[in-house]
């Protein structure tokens, strides 16, 4: 196993296909013959530039499970190395099925077998995830980290099991992808008759790139999105603690982030833009949503139509964490249909509860939204799993083949602090504003609607003296006579008729 990208070499300094493997976690199984006492391996790195590294020598006895000896796809007749693919959604590991053990000069059993012959469909696999420290990319933290997952004990004690599969499913799993989290995948295979296991070569990833000047893992915190989360974590303090207060306020950050979320998904998904342009228009046309939210109350006056946008974000919020837990694995929600129909259902009913009490669910979405942003801003600037309620959501809705993925992230001591914070913030806002507005109306009325109102009641009202008072077009005429007379010359008179 290593951290660079090297050639192993099973029969001499020559690479040759078939006998040697170049990868970023690199590793080979030797068959030894009945009188062979002594192995060599050569270790080559393609450009010849020096690299460091950890290896670790496995023996297996000839009952432990063969890993990758069923090999069909990959170059090695015998293949124990796991193949990890990524990209800004998912990750992908593939590896080779497993064959029951056997002796020294002895011919490999046959693998695709039927099942009473007790050969290979009796192996079981197990899955494991290990992750390294939030936000270390060191290469000694990634060495102390394998060597933790070297052997079978090692992953049981350290590591956490995602799945347990048969023989006869398929060797390729997807999972969410991490941008700057490391993650270790580790598969065991057991053979449960003899009760033996053996373990593949771990591989490791931080679905980030260090050799790519854009993107790459030291640039994952953009300047322009801490800029963004920031301003909406400033927001969003200010919408926990007094947005119900500032009706128009609240309004205009509500419809901001779901406008906002809605038109990063379309422009995602419709155009190739690059990603500060795509921000710079989400963050626009947020402005613009924030506005025409504000200006329908103001013109309608429905709070209950405005409160239900707001109850629909506090939902989505709501389920998305629903889905965040162990919950959002379970085999059933892979499929698209069922995830989004149970995905809108929690969504919808949120808003069922604004109906009977529409002030209170104002303020409980007012401060459960609103610390959650500050969670995102803290986001921007270090590295939280918390983040991932939202963005594995956002991932299903712009790639179709994420459904199939496991979104299991980890929960380390940031995200413990940070979820502390989040309910601190969150109860605090709600109590101040429950608080402040007990002995005020529900809602502020409409501006427009008022002045209608006032309006309406001066045509029909004859006993209010405002009833009785000339229109504005009389009074500036009026006004203009009253002027005109005052400027004539002393003495003078106008005559009667001309």
């Amino acid at each position: 196993m290593s951290i660079h990208r090297l050639c192993v070499l099973c029969i001499g300094q020559i690479p040759l296909y078939g006998f040697s493997v170049t990868a970023v976690d690199a590793g080979l199984l030797s068959n030894l013959t009945p009188s062979q006492t002594t192995v060599s391996w050569f270790l080559k790195t393609p450009d010849g530039s020096s690299a460091a590294g950890i290896g670790v020598i496995l023996p297996y006895t000839s009952t432990d499970p063969v890993p990758g000896a069923c090999n069909q796809e990959f170059p090695l007749e015998i293949d124990p190395n796991i193949y990890l693919q990524y990209n800004l959604f998912e990750t992908m590991i593939t590896f080779a099925p497993a064959n029951i053990g056997y002796g020294r000069g002895k011919i490999p059993p046959a693998c695709d077998v039927d099942v009473s012959s007790s050969t290979r469909w009796r192996l079981v696999y197990e899955v494991y995830q290990y992750f390294l420290p939030e936000g270390d990319l060191s290469e000694q933290s990634l060495i102390s980290s394998l060597e933790r997952v070297a052997n079978v004990q090692n992953v049981q004690d350290n590591s956490r099991k995602v799945m347990s599969l048969t023989s006869h499913d398929r060797t390729q799993f997807s999972f969410s992808s991490l941008p700057g989290q490391g993650v270790i995948f580790s598969v065991i295979v057991r053979d449960p008759v003899l009760n033996t296991s053996a373990s593949y070569i771990p591989v490791h990833t931080y679905a980030c790139s260090f050799s790519s000047t854009l993107d790459g893992c030291s640039d994952l915190g953009r300047v322009s999105t801490k800029v963004f989360f920031t301003v909406i974590g400033l927001a969003g303090l200010f919408v926990c603690f007094v947005g119900h207060r500032f009706f128009k306020c609240e309004l205009f950050c509500m419809g901001f982030g779901f406008t906002a979320f809605v038109f990063f998904v379309v422009i995602t998904i419709t155009t190739p833009l690059k990603y500060n342009i795509r921000l710079a228009l989400t963050a626009l046309m947020g402005v613009v949503g924030g506005v025409v939210m504000v200006m329908s109350w103001w013109r309608f006056g429905s709070v209950m139509a405005c409160v239900c946008v707001v109850g629909l974000i506090l939902g989505f919020l709501i389920s998305s964490i629903v889905f965040f837990t162990p919950l959002g694995d379970i085999p059933i929600f892979h499929d698209d249909l069922v995830f989004w129909v149970v995905f809108a259902c929690i969504m919808m009913f949120v808003p069922l509860f604004f109906i009977r009490w529409p002030r209170e669910g104002n303020i409980i979405a007012c401060g459960v939204v609103g610390a959650y942003t500050v969670v995102l801003a803290v986001n921007a600037y270090t590295y939280t799993s918390l983040s991932y309620i939202t963005l594995d959501v956002l991932k299903r809705l712009l790639n179709h083949n994420f459904s199939r993925a496991f979104i299991s992230v980890p929960l380390q001591d940031i995200d413990f602090i940070l979820i502390t914070l989040w309910v601190v913030l969150g109860i605090s806002g709600i109590v101040v504003q429950l608080y402040r507005e007990k002995s005020r109306s529900f809602f502020p009325p409409s501006p427009y609607v008022m002045w209608k109102q006032e309006r309406e009641r001066r045509k029909t009202n004859v006993l209010d003296p405002s009833h009785h008072k000339p229109s504005l077009s009389a009074r500036i005429l009026g006004r203009i006579r009253q002027l005109t007379q005052r400027a004539e010359p002393a003495g003078e008179t106008t005559p009667l008729l001309l």
